[in-house]
């Protein structure tokens, strides 16, 4: 499977921070004094309390923006830190990424004195609500099904967390899979699917047919037309969590 190294080229230009979910995850942080971003990828969302990010892939710390944490390279299964090193630790979606979720679990466990805090997504409800993987690309979401995590799996392991809905605005600036649900002439751009993971693994090749219908439907406003309820939201629920567990 590719990874970052690969994937992750173009993140800077098309996955800027929104500052509506920004928001939302420094909220449920709350009033630590120090911060780890395991999976930090470019460094979006960090706070202000940040002192150090871990992120497996060059490629991406590359694209840190000068000013950011520190940075190491590092997989979350083995951080590279003692024990309760942090108030807070977050993983940001990544842990579909990880090679051993059990593992990285009991490492932001095990390094966190005070809070986790986790965003994900709900697979159930994102197959049923995005009108992109339901009616045009259900390549992608049975791609997703085989490293799509359920909250209830993460509770578990976390040995419990509350749940909030992470709401997408319709013009969301950080461009991961549902953000552009009320813009989707996006989709049929290569660069903005190099940023979204689910679509940059399922291949090109895969997705081809389904963007190529995406596009008619567009273009004879079928689209448009299927969806005039939606274009008329400001935010919709596809799925995406946090997860805070405080320990």
């Amino acid at each position: 499977m590719a990874t970052y190294d690969t994937l992750g080229a173009t993140y800077a230009r098309t996955r800027q921070p929104d500052p509506r979910i920004a928001a939302q995850i420094h909220a449920a942080l709350g009033n630590v004094t120090d911060v780890i971003n395991v999976g930090a990828g470019i460094g979006s969302y960090e706070p202000p309390q940040t002192v150090l990010a871990v992120e497996p892939s060059r490629v991406m710390l590359a694209q840190r923006p000068p000013g950011s944490a520190p940075a190491v390279q590092a997989v979350a299964e083995d951080l590279p830190l003692r024990d309760n090193v942090a108030d807070a630790v977050m993983a940001l979606l990544t842990i579909h990424h990880w090679s051993d979720l059990a593992a990285g679990i009991r490492e932001l466990r095990r390094v966190a004195r005070r809070r986790i805090v986790i965003l994900t997504w709900e697979q159930r409800i994102f197959r049923e609500q995005f009108w992109l993987v339901r009616e045009y690309l259900p390549e992608v979401s049975a791609f997703d099904e085989t490293r799509a995590i359920s909250t209830d799996q993460l509770v578990d392991l976390l040995g419990g967390a509350r749940r909030e809905p992470v709401r997408v605005p319709h013009d969301c600036t950080d461009g991961f899979g549902a953000a552009y649900w009320r813009r989707p002439h996006a989709y049929l751009d290569r660069q903005v699917r190099a940023g979204i993971s689910m679509l940059s693994q399922t291949g090109e090749d895969a997705i081809a047919p389904g963007l190529t219908r995406l596009a008619d439907d567009l273009t004879t406003g079928r689209w448009q037309t299927r969806h005039a309820e939606l274009l008329t939201l400001e935010t919709i629920d596809v799925g995406y969590r946090l997860l805070v567990t405080d320990l």
